[in-house]
């Protein structure tokens, strides 16, 4: 162990706040830190590879967030985001690692095409993510096709995060796609996953038929 993951951990728990906590955990996040000040700590401390490994391994779930950010995602092995994906400890790490790191790696598709067969769903959820990055910036190559028979197939009876990150998939095929844009928003519509969500006055909704019109509205 260095001796910065002490200091590093002791931060972190010098910024614990109840009220922090009450709220994170709300949103599958338990630890107490507020996310703009875990910032400001990943900003002050800087990039750190051999940290962001110790602070990932420390099973402290903000210190897992801390070690994102520090992180520094082109020398972190296919294996190595593996199975960091395997092991996150809150809905906010995983969306993170998959964000900020994962998308960002030379082995992205690597790992896409690894992860979509998987029987772990969290590990099919960041495939999911890092489909919708290919369906909304580089396309080819992707059956699209087939990828709405999966999620036709698939969709209503997934688990939440893939759930989730699937429906992002429909939606952003419908968005971006317009000539599949008929047949995302009839399975959206047949589906009524996200239908329900409660939305914000002035958000857009999860629920892919709206989102899609809403988008492709905005684009005039």
């Amino acid at each position: 162990m260095s001796t910065m993951l002490p200091d590093a951990l002791a931060a972190l728990a010098a910024l614990e706040d109840p009220r922090a906590r009450a709220v994170n955990e709300r949103h599958g996040d338990p630890h107490g830190v507020n996310l703009s000040k875990l910032r400001g700590l990943a900003k002050a401390t800087g990039t750190d590879p051999a940290l962001a490994d110790e602070l990932w391994d420390s099973g402290d779930v903000a210190g897992q967030l801390l070690g994102i950010l520090v992180a520094k995602p082109r020398v972190l092995s296919a294996d190595r985001l593996d199975a960091m994906v395997r092991s996150t400890l809150s809905s906010n790490a995983h969306d993170w690692l998959v964000a900020y790191l994962v998308k960002k790696s030379p082995h992205a598709e690597e790992l896409r095409e690894l992860w979509f067969e998987d029987p772990d769903p969290d590990a099919r959820a960041a495939a999911w993510s890092l489909t919708t990055a290919r369906v909304t910036k580089s396309a080819d190559g992707l059956d699209l096709d087939a990828l709405l028979d999966r999620i036709e197939r698939e969709l209503s009876d997934a688990p939440a995060r893939e759930q989730w990150a699937m429906n992002e998939t429909l939606a952003q095929i419908g968005i971006h796609h317009a000539a599949l844009r008929d047949r995302a928003i009839a399975i959206g519509e047949r589906l009524q996953v996200l239908a329900d969500y409660p939305t914000p006055p002035n958000c857009t909704s999860p629920f892919a038929p709206l989102w899609i019109a809403e988008m492709v509205r905005r684009q005039g």
